[in-house]
């Protein structure tokens, strides 16, 4: 089985973490470099996503500022989401030629490899029919948003290990409606658990699911 290369970038602004993606996609893309599992943790922020409506933003940009949250566009899919201390970002910059070229299956991989992760704290993970991401019951865990470019994967995924919870509130988190929520690892679990115990079971979860097709 091939290992998938990580990079741990610890914290560091959205921003950067962008731009680093950029170069390790073309990286990818040309042959130069192997998959490689970006895992980080961002400042505030509010990401705006293709699929970006205004209305799922229920205040003016600046009331977010001023409570130290950023605001940006980016050329990911999806609506709007949270980043923030305690949600373990997850860029995985691989070459889609591993599932076939196909954006469906792709996306259904990646809410699977997280699925796997739950197993490790007894959790059970599942997709919703119509939206992306990884929920508990009706309640969000994982929020993925993509791009593709060069048949190569940047952006990702976005686990809430002890992420603040509160934040959600402050908008419409993918633009969801209805009877839905967001949750954490540890809202779920009862406990702190943060993003350095995850980081080692999402990696390995990851290996597991491409380390194969990696070395196909």
């Amino acid at each position: 089985m091939a290992t998938i290369e990580v990079l741990d970038l610890g914290r560091i602004s959205y921003e950067a973490a962008y731009e680093r993606q950029k170069a390790l996609l073309t990286e990818v893309a040309e042959g130069s470099r192997p998959n490689t599992l970006v895992l980080v943790e961002h400042d505030p922020i509010l990401t705006l996503g293709a699929g970006f409506h205004e209305e799922n933003l229920l205040f003016p940009q600046a009331t977010y500022e001023q409570r130290g949250i950023s605001v940006k566009a980016t050329d990911r899919g999806g609506d709007v989401t949270f980043h923030g201390p305690g949600q373990l970002v997850i860029y995985p910059i691989f070459s889609l030629d591993l599932v076939g070229r196909d954006l469906h299956r792709w996306l259904r991989q990646l809410e699977q490899t997280i699925i796997d992760a739950l197993e490790n704290w007894s959790l059970t993970g599942s997709r919703n029919a119509v939206n992306t991401g990884v929920w508990i019951d009706n309640r969000k865990i994982c929020a993925i948003g993509i791009k593709v470019s060069r048949r190569v994967s940047m952006h990702g995924l976005a686990l809430n290990c002890n992420v603040d919870l509160n934040q959600f509130g402050l908008f419409v988190p993918c633009g969801i409606r209805g009877d839905f929520g967001v949750t954490s690892l540890s809202a779920e679990l009862g406990r702190n658990v943060t993003i350095e115990e995850a980081k080692p079971v999402v990696i390995e979860a990851f290996q597991r699911r491409f380390g194969g097709l990696c070395g196909s």
